[in-house]
């Protein structure tokens, strides 16, 4: 059994609407980009700013007060920097946020706190201090979860692209989400898991070889009795559920088939990999197993290669590439920015085509982030972090807007702000000391 989507067809019996039917529910994902970026392609007006010199250690805000962006608060035009390209089509959709800082502690790597403590905004040495159950209790996707994810299967969905199976690095530099105090909430990095934990139950899959072919004959019994437009609205689904286990198969194949040599899953192509994690998420989004999805593009640090197709003839080390970018260096590391960024827009422009039972689309009942734990690879500071806001989240936000934060304006007000438009009653977040008002409309 498998939910449909919204046929109107179903509406015509009952004179044309739903008994009971609601309103759309509100979603919200945020995507997790590792190793911060190169900010003199990403943040109007730094074109031609310095390159960043490296800096290791536990120095990630030394230069915190020299290097900061003295920007200039106000909301103004979207502006596509060179890495942010790839949003040409989504202009109207987003609103770039900057100025935004988190707070920064000695005492933990500064990759593993840029992602364990991103949706928590406190560190475990800063939690200590405060009484306060690190980290923070539950990150902010639990937070929310809590209170939006009564009605469905699964109150969050953790998605990882970091398909490597053996670990390189502790928990702290592979995961941003938390039940609670060190209770990490497992992000699902292989496809065909994910699949089933969302479509499956385990033993069903002893008895059903290829569930798909059910359902499509199913599907095509049901259609005879449907309208035209519903015709292709489930010929649609149908295909998209299809052609997800068909990119399974091939990235399956693709493992099995590798060169016993190379760690196997380093040659899987990340752009397929992305997609197809993100169109799972989008269909558990559209049939209303979750409202809550966090999504990593990649885990922080994690000294391994990997194959960026159609950027690099063969697998690089971002986390090292990162850590050179004087020269010419800081070239190649953008091209995977951009890279990652294709995937945000991938994902936007899948939300605009899924249409909801009221007309409107999944990205209109949503609010998308895309945002990265450090501001730079190469400082690996904390401070002017990068983030994307896209959605409405049902006409709360006016979008097509560069909203420049006074520097220094905290992070964990963004996730306050986030938790509220997703309805969230609550005052306070983690060191918040306000909401980012203009995000409102």
């Amino acid at each position: 059994m498998i939910a449909l989507p919204f046929l109107h067809s179903f509406s015509s019996a009952f004179g044309g609407t739903v008994p009971g039917a609601a309103k759309p529910a509100r979603r919200l994902v945020m995507m997790y980009a590792p190793n911060g970026l190169v900010r003199r392609c990403f943040f109007p007006g730094e074109e031609k700013s310095e390159l960043p010199e490296f800096v290791g250690g536990f120095a990630a805000d030394k230069f915190k007060n020299e290097k900061r962006h003295r920007n200039e608060p106000g909301i103004y035009p979207v502006t596509l920097t060179e890495t942010m390209q790839p949003l040409s089509a989504h202009t109207s959709d987003i609103t770039l946020v900057t100025g935004l800082d988190r707070t920064y502690k000695d005492g933990q790597d500064v990759h593993a706190q840029g992602a364990s403590c991103y949706l928590t905004s406190v560190s475990p040495e800063q939690a200590a201090a405060q009484n306060m159950a690190h980290p923070n209790g539950r990150s902010l996707d639990q937070v929310i979860g809590d209170h939006v994810g009564h009605s469905t299967v699964f109150n969050t969905l953790e998605i990882s692209c970091n398909g490597f199976t053996t670990g390189k690095e502790d928990i702290y530099f592979d995961n941003i989400s938390w039940y609670g105090p060190d209770r990490i909430a497992p992000s699902i990095k292989d496809p065909k898991k994910l699949y089933d934990r969302l479509f499956m139950a385990d033993s069903y899959r002893t008895h059903v070889t290829d569930v798909t072919d059910l359902m499509l004959a199913d599907a095509k019994s049901l259609s005879r009795k449907l309208g035209r437009d519903d015709r292709e609205t489930i010929g649609g689904f149908m295909e998209m559920i299809r052609d997800v286990e068909v990119r399974i198969a091939r990235l399956q194949k693709l493992v099995a088939t590798a060169d016993a040599k190379i760690p196997t899953n380093e040659i899987l192509p990340r752009g397929e990999y992305i997609r197809l994690q993100a169109d799972l998420m989008l269909l558990a989004l559209q049939m209303g197993i979750t409202n809550v999805c966090t999504f990593m593009l990649g885990p922080e640090r994690w000294e391994s290669p990997m194959l960026y197709e159609g950027v690099f003839d063969k697998p690089v080390n971002h986390h090292t590439m990162t850590h050179n970018q004087k020269g010419d260096g800081y070239k190649g590391v953008q091209k995977i920015d951009a890279f990652h960024m294709q995937q945000y827009a991938y994902v936007l422009q899948r939300m605009k085509e899924i249409k909801e039972p009221d007309g409107t689309s999944l990205l209109d009942n949503s609010l998308v982030t895309y945002g990265a734990g450090l501001g730079d690879g190469s400082t690996h500071q904390y401070f002017d972090l990068p983030l994307i806001v896209a959605g409405t989240g049902q006409q709360q936000i006016k979008q097509g807007r560069f909203i420049q934060c006074k520097g220094g304006t905290l992070n964990s007000n963004m996730w306050l702000s986030l938790a509220q438009l997703m309805g969230v009653e609550m005052k306070q977040y983690a060191d918040s000391s306000g909401v980012i008002s203009d995000l409102w409309t």
